[in-house]
Parts: structure tokens; sequence; C-alpha cells
């Protein structure tokens, strides 16, 4: 459901908008809100399954992205859905987190990795079916199946953890970090509002005051978490010298890819004409020149090291992106095809080689935190990411609305964001040649 719905509404977002009466730019909050939300929740959902126990925590975030689904359906104004989302975005923070470790426990030895493999597949399916499936949901019937799918997976999902899952027993935990988790709440929040505040009067003002409670926010967590005996996230997790340059890496390369999914239906479908399953269609290419490529990043990597692997691929990611840029009424479909191919495959490398190199040099008491700051970073990246594109459509368009040179120029902008985590990249610590053998197959998640 996570995998799926995180893809099938980038298709639907102009019907969505014509149906609530808004302007297509505007659903980026449908994005951003459940996106947000996600990221927020995603550090607390170890901690909620140690204390309440797996089984019933994983049983409650199913019901809540159910009952989110059936709400984002029902919605008859923006707002309401934007609402209705937060509650999706609710449930879907603990899906995976709170599965993944649901098998971490009752899965052990050699059927570990192969049980993280099959999970490893839903993941894929969200690329390849949901702009597809989203395009003809919207085309068959309506933009609200696409929310209205999760319903019967849900209850098969619910069904599943009565009949499979063991009953756990809570078991005593410290306590919650929970001004460790506000305080970097407020600046998530604060600096994906201030992209693209919300407000008619005053934009600036409003954008930078909302940057300096961000900026505030963030800095605040420092002295506080050194202080603590519990912190959300260890300030020691930066002594890995990968582990910081990773996590800037990835924050500033995805923006620029995250931008990709949600502008470019727009382009298809408001500025050359493509139906949204059309534009859905379009998507095919990236997503399955995606899955292929994963079969190349262990060769690659052993071969050159990760610092020259994604000095080379983040260049092919962003010099993609700006190739966006001139996709026009005339650009030959093919050549449109293998644009969108060779984003697909260097975007999932990029993935894979970035998660890889961020958390692999991390100590196993680690690990865990790591890896919870590691997703909170790449989810505020894909918010950025639509939050940034949106901006920029707005800022070089018309004020009758979206236009080619606006789109056109968003990508080049959006393109050279990607480019410049180049130069952060340049900062990853060079292995021993012996190190470099470990290929980044524990990073098979995006």
């Amino acid at each position: 459901m996570q995998a799926l719905d995180t893809t099938i509404v980038n298709t639907a977002l102009p019907s969505i908008a014509r149906s609530l009466g808004v302007q297509p730019l505007v659903t980026e909050w449908v994005i951003v809100s459940y996106i947000l939300t996600m990221a927020l929740l995603t550090p607390a959902s170890g901690w909620l399954a140690d204390r309440f126990g797996t089984r019933r925590v994983y049983q409650a975030a199913i019901t809540l992205f159910v009952v989110g689904s059936l709400s984002c359906a029902g919605a008859h104004t923006l707002p309401q859905l934007v609402a209705a989302r937060v509650v999706q975005g609710l449930g879907g923070s603990m899906l995976l987190p709170i599965g993944r470790l649901a098998v971490l426990r009752r899965v052990g030895g050699e059927q570990f990795v192969a049980a993280l493999a099959l999970i490893s597949v839903a993941g894929q399916v969200g690329p390849i079916v949901g702009p597809t499936l989203g395009g003809w949901f919207v085309e068959a019937m309506s933009w609200h199946w696409i929310f209205l799918i999760n319903v019967p997976i849900g209850v098969a999902g619910l069904l599943a953890v009565q009949r499979y899952l063991p009953h756990d027993s809570a078991s005593a935990t410290p306590p919650f970090d929970i001004v460790g988790c506000t305080l970097l709440s407020l600046a998530m929040i604060a600096l994906s509002l201030a992209v693209d505040a919300p407000v008619q009067s005053h934009r600036a003002a409003w954008s930078a005051a909302l940057s300096g409670v961000g900026a505030a926010a963030a800095l605040a967590y420092l002295p506080y978490a050194r202080h603590r005996r519990h912190p959300l996230f260890r300030l020691g997790l930066f002594g890995e010298p990968n582990f910081g340059v990773g996590l800037l890496g990835n924050l500033v390369c995805r923006v620029g890819s995250s931008a990709v999914p949600f502008l470019l239906p727009l382009l298809l479908q408001l500025e050359l004409g493509y139906s949204p399953l059309q534009s859905g269609l379009m998507m095919l290419p990236a997503a399955l020149a995606g899955v292929v490529a994963k079969r190349w990043i262990a060769p690659l990597v052993q071969r050159h090291g990760y610092d020259a692997f994604l000095r080379v691929n983040t260049t092919v990611v962003g010099g993609s992106i700006v190739g966006f840029a001139f996709i026009g009424p005339h650009t030959p479909p093919w050549l449109a095809i293998g644009l969108l191919a060779a984003f697909g495959a260097s975007n999932s490398m990029q993935f894979a080689a970035m998660n890889s190199v961020t958390l692999k040099g991390l100590s196993h008491a680690d690990a865990g935190s790591g890896n919870s700051l590691f997703s909170m970073v790449q989810m505020l990246a894909m918010s950025l990411g639509v939050s940034i594109g949106g901006a920029l459509v707005k800022l070089f368009s018309g004020p009758s609305g979206p236009e080619l040179l606006g789109f056109r120029m968003s990508f080049a902008c959006v393109g050279v964001i990607a480019l410049a985590a180049v130069l952060v990249f340049r900062g990853i610590d060079r292995e021993p040649g012996a190190s470099r053998a470990h290929a980044p197959a524990a990073a098979a998640g995006r």
C-alpha cells in the first residue's frame, strides 16, 4: 500500500485539481503533507513497537492507512484531502519499519536475507504499477479509486496479521525523546513551508521567518542532544565521516530527483496534451530501467569505488533531469523514452549507492538510530523536491498559470540542484581496496 500510494497519486493530480476547483500546482500539498507526516513519525515506530508490541502497532498502522484512504476518497475540498492524507501518513510511517521489524524478529539465519529480498519486491511494484494504474483509474472510473484500492489490500493485510503474526508482549523501553522529536519535526515543517509559503500576502517575509524558525529549531537540537542521556539521534553518529557526507549528498540529490515524478505528469497532461493513462505509461521506462539497473551497482562499485561511482552517476542523474527541459510538443517519443530510461536507471543506482555509503560505516549500536535519521532526511528531501518544483513553475510561469517555459526552466533548475551533489560526494573517504568489495547489497530499498 505504501509503495503504491507514493506514486499512484502523481498522474491523478490534474484531475483532482479540476474536481476540487483548484490550480494544479496547489495540489503539491496532497503529496507534501503525506511525506512530511511519514517523516515525522518514522523515528517513533520502533519505540512504539517495543512499548506496545509489534502485532498491535502493525494492526493500528494498517487500520489508520485504510481509514485515511477512505477519507481521501470522500474529500470534497483540498483542505479535507490534505487532512486525510495526514491520517494516511500516520499509518504509512509505520507500515514499512514495523513490517521489516516483524520479519527481523521472527526470521533468522540465512532465511532473513531471502525474506528482505522478498520485501523489496513491494518497493519495486509501486514505481512500476503506480503511475499507470493511477492514470487508468482516472480515465476508466474517477480519481477517488486511487485511494479506494487501498481498502481491499488493507483488509487482506489485517487478516494476514491476525492469522500469521504471533502475539508479542510489550517490553521495557527508555522514555521516548519527545522534545528532540518536536524540535526536528518543527525544523522539517518550517523549512518545507518556507520553500512555498501557503500565504498570498508578504510571502517573502513569511518564507524568511519560517526559514529562521526551521534553522533555529535544528540548531537548538544540537546542545539539547549533547546533554540528554537518550536523545532521539546521537550526535556521535557524525563521527563516522561518510555518514555526514552521505546524508548531505542524499538531501541535495534527492531534492532534484524527487521533483521529477511530480513535475513530469503535470507537464505531459497540462502542456503536451497527454491523457492521464498516457502520462502514466510514459513513466514505465524509468521504473523498468531502474529495476534492471539494480544488478549493475555491485560490480561498478567494486571496480571504481563509491567516490568515483557517485560522482559520475550523480552527473548522469542531474544531466538527465536537465534534459527534461527540452521535451516539447515536437519531441520524438523514442527520445523522451530514452531520456526517461536513462534517468530511471541512474536514479535507481544512485539511491542504492547513497544508502550504502551513508550507513555501512555505522556501528551495530548506531545502525538503528542512523537508519531512522537517514529515513527522515530522505523524506524531507522528497517533500522539498515537490515544494521547490512547484514553486519554480509558479515563479517562471505567467499569472494565468503553468506554461511550457515554466516547466522547462524548473527542470533545468532542479537538475542543477541534483548536480550540486557531485561537489558533496567529493568528500567521501576513499576506502582501502579490500573494503571496496562490500557492494551495496544491503541498500536495496529506496
